[in-house]
């Protein structure tokens, strides 16, 4: 772009402080960029539970030199397993419904949402980026050839870009997502003493798609040394907004019966409170950029946690623009759509076949689930399909770009 905006190096702001907008400000102020990271919580902090950063994840923190950080805090996952049960409670026979496995030498990292916030904000603070908290951004209209802010507190700018990197509640971004029928709840606990379970699993009891019970292991806090699990529920939307304390005591006495070796792991918690709701949506920009704005993330792009990629996405989008921005100004946002176009694509669509079968109403899909599909997984090639399916890169993450991770295509 021409005009005042481009005197120097470009100026950047970079709009949200989540994973993608951490990681989005910290590349390019490295690569030389003016950023200036703008933040709507006058104390910026991370929102949820448990996550899991898949090698492609890590591959892009190892870019921002956090990886030994991230791996410090994280658990690593070595397999994910799933099993299906013909009732709700009681003792009952269970059916093999999910083995995949990580490669070998490229485990998948699962962290508290705190953890992965934490290395993120490490590197940002240890990077030339300007920031500005306690401003929510309503507008970013183009001025003059580049972009300015309006926050509620009056304008911020110019900038010869924004990255809006807000998230599903971005007030910049048209995407229209759909809403989708299931939703879960989170907490995160202290890891059970005497627990037998193994600490590289991620583990799912299934009855039919109505009902999902989860424990990951997910490292510890940061300035902790307990180790943690998240445990998460999922439940249809309609009870997941009636959820409250009223609902509490019922909900930890099912969770105990449908999966008797989850009960230690609830034991410690006493009211609905320790539990984050989360709610999900599936939507993604065809076209994720205008005229010096680009958009990031789940401003981009939503899905179900299905397969686990939802940071990693974000993590991904980050260093496709830096990428981008080595290149021209004028064609960077193009450049960066191109880079991700078929990544993004892909698992959008494996997200879309595969959550009907794990979170809905349908009781077909899950049989095909157990009966067919689970066998099949476990036949050459479809376990090495799956293993480069779960780590991010059964397609190339960025197109036409060496891939910075040992395990990449």
């Amino acid at each position: 772009m021409a005009g005042k905006y481009t005197a120097k190096a470009p100026e950047i702001a970079v709009v949200g402080a989540g994973m993608g907008g951490l990681a989005a400000a910290s590349l390019l102020a490295r690569d030389g960029h003016r950023v200036t990271l703008v933040e709507r919580f006058a104390t910026p902090r991370p929102l949820g539970s448990g996550l899991v950063v898949q090698p492609v994840g890590l591959a892009v923190l190892d870019e921002l030199g956090q990886v030994d950080a991230a791996s410090a805090l994280g658990a690593p996952i070595r397999r994910m397993r799933g099993w299906s049960v013909a009732q709700l409670s009681g003792a009952t026979r269970s059916r093999n419904a999910l083995d995949v496995h990580y490669p070998a030498a490229d485990p998948a990292c699962a962290m508290h949402r705190a953890s992965l916030f934490h290395v993120l904000w490490q590197a940002m603070q240890a990077s030339p980026v300007t920031l500005i908290t306690g401003e929510t951004v309503r507008e970013a209209p183009l001025r003059q050839g580049g972009r300015v802010l309006f926050s509620d507190n009056g304008e911020i700018g110019g900038f010869d870009l924004v990255i809006d990197a807000s998230g599903a509640g971005s007030a910049l971004s048209p995407l229209k997502a759909r809403a989708l029928g299931y939703g879960a709840i989170w907490t995160h606990v202290p890891w059970p003493e005497g627990s037998d379970l193994s600490r590289d699993q991620l583990r799912q009891r299934y009855f039919r798609a109505s009902r999902m019970a989860g424990l990951m292991p997910i490292g510890r806090l940061p300035g902790e040394t307990q180790a943690r699990a998240a445990v998460f529920w999922s439940m249809p939307r309609a009870e997941l907004a009636g959820w409250g304390e009223a609902r509490f005591k019922a909900w930890k006495a099912e969770a105990s019966a449908f999966w008797p070796e989850m009960q230690p792991f609830l034991a410690g918690l006493d009211h609905a409170g320790q539990m984050t709701t989360a709610q999900y949506s599936h939507g993604t920009l065809k076209r994720p950029y205008a005229p010096g704005l680009v958009f990031i993330g789940d401003s981009a792009h939503r899905a179900s946690p299905q397969l686990g990629q939802g940071a990693n996405m974000a993590l991904l989008d980050a260093l496709a623009l830096r990428e981008a921005l080595r290149g021209d100004l004028d064609d960077a946002p193009a450049a960066y759509a191109r880079m991700r176009r078929w990544h993004v694509r892909i698992y959008q669509l494996f997200s879309l076949f595969l959550t009907p079968a794990y979170q809905s109403d349908s009781r077909v899909l899950p049989r095909i689930r157990d009966l067919l599909l689970a066998p099949i997984s476990l036949v050459p090639p479809v376990p090495q399909i799956l293993t480069r399916l779960v780590a991010g890169h059964l397609v190339p993450p960025l197109a036409s770009k060496r891939w910075p991770g040992p395990a990449g295509p």
